[in-house]
């Protein structure tokens, strides 16, 4: 695991991109292919259940993300402390209005 330096430094730097093209330049930079296909299905799995019309089983046969998966990422989208999909849909909802 990164140590709490490294991993702020990294927070810092994505807050301060503001640009779509080059965030994804940075993060075609930063992750590898498979990383990048895990941190977009996880974030296509919380937009779903944060829409909240489908079961996990639709879900998984429309996305092919495992059950298992979307356990995860709905026990963080509704459980865990942390908050950083509860806190970026709220941005997100408060920019659209």
């Amino acid at each position: 695991m990164t140590d709490d330096t490294t991993y702020q430094a990294l927070a810092e730097a994505l807050v301060r991109v503001s640009d779509t093209a080059i965030m994804r330049s940075f993060l075609t930079d930063l992750c590898t292919p498979a990383e990048l296909r895990a941190l977009s299905e996880r974030w296509h799995v919380a937009k779903l259940l944060q829409d909240g019309q489908m079961s996990y089983r639709d879900i998984n046969a429309e996305t092919g993300v495992s059950t298992t998966t979307i356990g995860r990422v709905a026990r963080f989208l509704r459980d865990e402390p942390h908050g950083g999909y509860r806190a970026l849909f709220e941005i997100m909802e408060t920019d659209r209005d």
